[in-house]
């Protein structure tokens, strides 16, 4: 049985019309025959989705009790045993009721798939989990429905519902989204023209990065090496040279001329060595591209042209920019440079800008290395020079006629042993020495034409003219060698000093180092392998690339063991054996990430425990005391009243109760308080969240104190909060009840709300002796107690557990000073924006 396919209809905003979509697919499907069923689809009264709902099959749903109340969630068991072939389930970051099969819609849904059931759902772009910060600075509301990206993205077909802003307002005017009474809220509110707009750019580029993702897979599964131009995407060739910001900003300007441009700074290092290249200089590109909202890239390539027509064909690029040559004019006898080979190269499918600069025809700006390893070109050149030269040479001083006299000839000769050397090196210099030696004893040493030389003299020149030859042929070889080899080092250390730089900035995680590692040495995939012991198989715990890891690191085209239990393994190419020696300092550094990622978790669970112990420490110690106490008056209450040797008097009997009612009652409040702060240190605390009268919550908070402690000032035209009715009731208890503690006999507690700016606050204000500025975030400790309180009134929960129920509803407590003296408690919940928006877990579809 395989697993179920995932269609998502995703909304900008809502009201869009994403669950009427979904219903009009439906409809299409059963039409065509199609076993479509409705796990759970919420119309909200509105009359054309509920019109929708007509004739498809609706599984019914399960009803949960909560906190005295009735809710009903998506059957998945019913679900499962109907086994339909599609299954609508709206609203995708919806959270369960508490008591639910699992806590959030989604992973109902993950269930469904499993098992192989198509479903097809909706979401809108504000609940997406990456994107939390970005919709909270857009809107000023921050969603507390979310879905993991990785959801999202493993979908197997998103469809984007689109509406602009105007229409979307139109429809919410005319009453197809909200009801008539929050109409004018939400137009001035989150429906704004600007947050609508800006969160339909988001919509639309998440998308468009969806789809160009699906294009590289579909390009790679195909082996699609051309360039389609389905998106701007511009490479910048950098030489670390002064011209590459010029090349940024300009790559930026054209980037920014199409719609969803990107920009692509690449750094070629030859796989021999670098040349001359500024690592500041390239530190400040590289800050400056990534200012502008582009990447930057290190590439290792044998041929620089080659490289960068590779790289860019490999991200789908459509233009590449590239800086006007910095040779001299006499520089191009040794070829047409870079920029004008990727020009010639390039082919129709790839634009090129060659971009002229300050630093055009004079020079590099720091003395350019020989290219250390001689090219097939370059050392054909030598042995042209070496041998093909000095038979010239013969020729045309024989034509001359009379001769230069032998002491020229040989040095003549001797320059084209030198220039062999320079060009082709060793074994091109050697030959053009014994080819000249030859030539000069055949046409140039008398008896001329014969291998015979008369004249002693002329045999220890030609000696001396073959071993000072060799020798120079030799040491420009040494020469030649020793730049190979610093080039080679200078290489490795600017891949050493860009991986360290990459330290430094905090660019840690194991992805983006393995992501490094493959475009350093030009792979198609990268993957790091462990294994628990020398028999046990291998498990890959990171990997990037185009291609699937293989299983073993053996299987790879390069294995660089780690340690006995951890290998890296690059699929792509042979690397060459001196590319070793820099794959194992990434291969090191990858187990040290590795096992940092592992210990910052270890720190995170540790840090629990710790945090776990202190509590359990302060519960023991609050225990031997502050419970035992209540247990003790009604122990002795509960044994004089069994006493046969006393006649107690009715009203010493109720005082005996009263004291058994009271100590009861402390029990139960100390109780349910260290079960509260158990749930909140365990994270089980899951609000049900629902639009709420402040007025009408904080009434009922007050019953556990005298009437006349507290003097309530709540408007009633406050607006509605977002909240967890029980949860808000229980924290304002707790403060009411804490301020009532402090404050002087005869002196009430004044409990008032107001609406500011963009949150609505609730003050606790008493008159007592109030705390210093220093102990008012310790208050909210857990078993803190401030100031000279009896023992047997509370163990230090009651502020901690109200601050951790208003946090779990995304609001804040905190402590002010009151006028006057004394202490005020502030719990601030965002104000009409969140309070008038559509609710998060709501479909928020459109009914046009």
């Amino acid at each position: 049985m395989g697993r179920g396919k995932l269609r998502i209809y995703l909304g900008a905003a809502p009201g869009v019309g994403k669950t009427y979509a979904m219903l009009s697919e439906a409809h299409r499907r059963v039409e065509r025959g199609t076993d479509c069923v409705v796990a759970f689809v919420e119309h909200h009264d509105r009359p054309r989705t509920e019109v929708m709902l007509h004739g498809l099959e609706q599984i019914p749903r399960r009803e949960i009790e909560y906190r005295g109340a009735s809710f009903t969630e998506m059957d998945v068991d019913a679900v499962l045993a109907r086994r339909p072939a599609v299954a609508l389930v709206d609203e995708l970051p919806h959270t369960n009721v508490p008591g639910s099969r699992n806590s959030k819609r989604w992973q109902d849904i993950e269930e469904l798939l499993a098992a192989g059931i198509d479903v097809i759902t909706t979401a809108n772009i504000q609940h997406l989990e990456s994107l939390g910060d970005v919709v909270e600075a857009i809107t000023g509301v921050r969603q507390k429905e979310t879905v993991p990206d990785e959801v999202v993205r493993r979908a197997n077909q998103i469809e984007l519902v689109d509406m602009s802003p105007e229409a979307l307002r139109r429809r919410m005017a005319h009453g197809n989204i909200y009801k008539p009474n929050k109409i004018d809220a939400a137009l001035s509110n989150y429906f704004r023209p600007g947050n609508l707009t800006a969160l339909r750019e988001l919509a639309l580029l998440w998308v468009a990065d969806r789809v160009d993702e699906y294009l590289n897979e579909y390009r790679t599964d195909h082996e699609v090496s051309a360039i389609w131009g389905s998106r701007e995407r511009i490479i910048v060739g950098l030489t670390g040279g002064p011209e590459g910001r010029t090349l940024i900003r300009r790559a930026a300007r054209l980037a920014e001329k199409g719609a969803g441009g990107e920009v692509l700074a690449v750094y070629i290092a030859r796989s021999d060595g670098l040349s001359s290249a500024s690592p500041k200089e390239l530190a400040v590109q590289r800050t400056l591209v990534e200012d502008l909202g582009g990447t930057f890239h290190h590439v290792i390539g044998e041929d620089i042209p080659s490289a960068l027509l590779e790289f860019a064909r490999a991200v789908n690029a459509t233009q590449i920019v590239l800086g006007a040559s910095r040779r001299r004019s006499w520089q191009y006898v040794f070829g047409p440079g870079v920029s004008a080979t990727v020009a010639r190269e390039s082919g129709p499918d790839l634009d090129v800008h060659i971009v002229t600069h300050d630093a055009v025809g004079r020079g590099r700006g720091l003395p350019a290395s020989p290219r250390s390893r001689l090219g097939r070109p370059r050392t054909l050149a030598g042995w042209l020079v070496g041998v093909v030269g000095p038979l010239l040479l013969a020729l045309a001083l024989t034509s001359i006629g009379g001769g230069t006299g032998l002491a020229n000839e040989m040095l003549l000769f001797l320059s084209l042993t030198v220039g062999a050397a320079l060009l082709g090196g060793l074994w091109p210099a050697l030959a053009s020495a014994a080819v000249g030696s030859l030539l000069l004893n055949w046409y140039f040493t008398p008896p001329v034409h014969t291998w015979t030389i008369s004249d002693p003299e002329n045999i220890v020149a030609i000696a001396v003219f073959f071993t000072v030859a060799a020798s120079v042929a030799s040491v420009v070889g040494l020469a030649a060698r020793r730049t190979q080899q610093a080039a080679r080092l200078r290489a490795e250390s600017e891949i050493l000093s860009m991986l360290a730089g990459s330290v430094l900035r905090g660019d840690t995680s194991l992805e983006s180092l393995l992501d490094r590692v493959r475009e350093t040495f030009s792979m198609e995939s990268v993957a790091l392998f462990e294994r628990a012991g020398d028999l046990a198989p291998w498990v890959c715990v990171g990997s990037v690339g185009t291609v699937q890891p293989v299983g073993r690191p053996e299987d790879a085209d390069v294995d660089m063991p780690v340690t006995d239990r951890l290998a890296l393994a690059l699929t792509g190419r042979v690397l060459p054996a001196e590319d070793r020696r820099v794959l194992g300092a990434f291969a090191a550094h990858a187990a040290v990430v590795l096992d940092r990622q592992r210990l910052v978790g270890e720190a995170a669970e540790a840090r629990k425990l710790a945090e776990g112990n202190k509590i359990r420490t302060s519960l023991l110690a609050a225990v031997s005391h502050d419970l035992r106490t209540p247990l003790a008056s009604i122990k002795a209450a509960v044994t004089s009243l069994r006493a046969d040797d006393v006649e107690w008097s009715e009203e010493d009997r109720a005082e005996l109760l009263v004291g058994i009612e009271e100590g009861t009652d402390r029990l139960d409040h100390l109780v349910g308080n260290l079960l509260d702060m158990s749930r909140l240190q365990t994270g089980t605390v899951t609000p049900l969240m629902r639009e709420t009268d402040v007025d009408e919550v904080v009434p009922m908070a007050l019953a556990g104190v005298p009437e006349d402690s507290v003097v309530l000032d709540i408007p009633e035209t406050l607006p509605m909060v977002d909240v967890d009715r029980g949860l808000l009731e229980r924290a304002v208890a707790n403060i009411v009840e804490n301020a009532c503690k402090y404050s002087p006999d005869g002196t009430p507690v004044l409990v008032s709300a107001s609406a500011i700016g963009d949150r609505v606050e609730l003050r606790i204000a008493d008159r007592g002796p109030g705390i210093p500025d220093e102990a008012k975030d310790a208050v909210f400790e857990p078993f803190q107690r401030y100031g000279d309180v009896p023992r047997g009134n509370g163990v230090g929960l009651g502020l901690a557990v109200a601050r951790g129920f208003v946090e779990a509803m995304g609001g804040s407590v905190t402590a002010e000073d009151t006028p006057g003296g004394g202490l005020t408690m502030v719990i601030a919940f965002p104000g009409p924006p969140a309070a008038w928006q559509v609710r998060p877990e709501l479909p928020g579809e459109a009914t046009s």
